[in-house]
């Protein structure tokens, strides 16, 4: 095995993973039945014309399991607040008792449901496809090397198993993250 392979290997199951995480970035934001803080990792407010993301200048915290009190450092943007998460479009109204916004989560309908888990579906799909992706630059890489370093047929072959390999234990992955999400998310 010389550095290239090596390296090509490293590379390609580093973007595999990296999909990974960004599917569980994307499944924290996805509504389930529960309040959950990481629902408004995407707000950002305005604040003195900056544009800056919600969790650094407020305390979110979960109340009964279905409202997310925002407590923010500053009082004097509460209604900046709300206008972002307005703007967010998270599907709940928030309540601002000029101390904390709150947030109120109903139950979700069955039809939500089942949308929320095509939308869930969906963001692993799309992670599939960066795997995928990272299977291709590796494959195109392993190329550049068998002609550059004259590599014989077999070790080709074996390093096209071992990326082969890699791509099924990610895929596989996402499909338990997925399946385990859309669970959750039919969960009432």
């Amino acid at each position: 095995m010389s550095e290239a392979t090596d390296s090509m290997l490293q590379n390609g199951t580093k973007k595999m993973e990296k999909a990974i995480e960004q599917l569980k970035r994307e499944f924290s934001t996805v509504r389930t039945g529960r309040a959950n803080p990481a629902m408004l990792d995407k707000v950002v407010v305005e604040y003195y014309g900056a544009p800056t993301a919600l969790k650094q200048m407020a305390q979110i915290t979960v109340q009964e399991g279905t409202t997310l009190a925002i407590t923010p450092f500053d009082k004097t943007i509460l209604k900046e607040i709300e206008k972002a998460i307005i703007k967010a479009d998270l599907g709940v109204s928030p309540n601002n008792d000029g101390v904390t916004v709150r947030l109120n989560f109903p139950p979700l309908t069955e039809e939500k449901r089942k949308e929320i888990t095509k939308d869930v579906k969906k963001y692993g799909e799309d992670a599939k496809v960066a795997v995928r992706n990272a299977r291709r630059d590796m494959t195109d890489e392993l190329k550049k090397i068998e002609k550059a370093e004259n590599l014989p047929e077999d070790v080709v072959k074996d390093f096209q198993d071992k990326i082969q390999k890699s791509t099924d234990k990610y895929t596989g992955i996402i499909d338990k993250e997925v399946e385990e999400k859309s669970k959750e998310v039919m969960t009432v």
